[in-house]
């Protein structure tokens, strides 16, 4: 985690992000840096990120920033440039262009510093230290409940901002409700408001507009994920539109948005085909939204980074583990081995396959040997 010592609010968020999520002291980086502007040089930036790259341990795989400004390098995010370092081939300038490609993007990886050299970063931002504790909480809180809810994605009139929505009709096409989240794509692009309003179940709210309106009014379920496809929702501080910021005080958990005009090129924003099945496969917030963004350069991931509402369980009944799982794939076999202390796994549970809905339940009786894997079998 990256603090920055001149900005009071900083220290505050990283004193009480450290204990919510019980990070070790070696894992807290803290710098000096210019506060409360939108922007710093990419000559300050460097000096910093030498310093932050000097003292990060090997295996840190991710950064949590703590300040919503400066939100921008120069023409780049600040979370991209702590994750990919500053270059100008991220940024857009001049006419409509095509910015750098993320390695990590869409993919496999549990471990994007080792496989790719580069540590995901996500700003735990607020316009007051009241409205971030309440987003770590959310945050932590999300854990494991995996809620079943709705992902609303959106269209409106504004046909510029509702490029997603070819995306949008290809997750609902294919999304296997049952699996405890549903899939809503609203195509509102010839009618309609272009948005939702006393929704209860809003688990992701991706919309096609400069503003949204209402969203104060919805319910935004443990660990919910919201944004909006316009140009300046980066601009966290003070945009002419809609900040991104606006998503996380009403509820959600964590959103996104361009620190600079982007041109509307979809891989410059979440695509909702790559970011929920990630999300709800599993994956953290910061997993799960920095895959779904192809061209990153310009875009700021803001909220809590480890929030994973749909993680992995397992839980003892009796004598008996329930194990959850969203991870196994369609296909392909699985099984699960046990062993005590003093002798090799044998297998105790086979022929396990993946779930149509994407959730595979899996009971293992007698479960009293000291250790359990679930692998595929050979």
């Amino acid at each position: 985690m990256i603090v920055n010592q001149d900005d009071p609010q900083s220290v505050l968020v990283g004193a009480y992000y450290q204990t919510a999520r019980h990070i070790p002291n070696s894992n807290m980086i803290y710098i000096h840096m210019t506060v409360g502007v939108p922007t710093i040089t990419s000559t300050e930036f460097n000096t910093i990120k030498a310093q932050v790259d000097a003292v990060t341990p090997a295996n840190v795989q991710a950064y949590a920033l703590t300040w919503a400004a400066p939100y921008q390098v120069q023409c780049m995010s600040i979370t991209t440039a702590f994750a990919l370092g500053f270059s100008t081939t991220y940024c857009m300038t001049g006419e409509c262009a095509a910015t750098a490609p993320s390695s990590y993007y869409n993919s496999a990886s549990t471990r994007p510093y080792d496989d790719f050299h580069m540590r995901p970063a996500m700003s735990l931002a607020g316009t007051s230290f009241a409205n971030v504790k309440a987003l770590i909480d959310r945050g932590v809180n999300s854990d494991g409940k995996a809620p079943i809810g709705t992902a609303y994605l959106v269209t409106s009139t504004d046909s510029a901002r509702s490029v997603r929505g070819y995306d949008f009709s290809l997750l609902a096409g294919y999304w296997n409700s049952s699996s405890g989240l549903t899939v809503k794509y609203l195509d509102e692009s010839t009618t309609g408001p272009g948005y939702i309003t006393g929704a209860t179940d809003v688990m992701a709210y991706l919309a096609s507009l400069a503003s949204v309106p209402s969203i104060a009014t919805n319910t935004y379920l443990p660990g919910a994920i919201a944004d909006h496809l316009t140009s300046y929702g980066g601009q966290l501080t003070n945009s002419s539109q809609m900040s991104a910021l606006r998503w996380l005080e009403a509820g959600a958990t964590g959103s996104y948005g361009t620190v600079n005009e982007p041109c509307n090129f979809t891989e410059k924003f979440p695509q909702a085909s790559v970011l929920i099945p990630h999300y709800f496969g599993g994956e953290s917030l910061i997993e799960a939204y920095w895959k779904s963004v192809e061209w990153p350069g310009q875009g700021i991931f803001i909220g809590e980074p480890l929030a994973n509402p749909y993680k992995d369980s397992m839980t003892m009944v009796g004598d008996e583990m329930e194990i959850t799982v969203r991870w196994l794939v369609a296909g392909v076999t699985y099984q699960v081995s046990a062993n005590a202390p003093s002798g090799p796994f044998s297998v105790v549970l086979s022929g396990i396959s993946a779930d149509p809905t994407g959730v595979t339940h899996i009971s293992v009786p007698h479960a009293t040997a000291g250790y359990y894997q679930l692998v595929q079998s050979p």
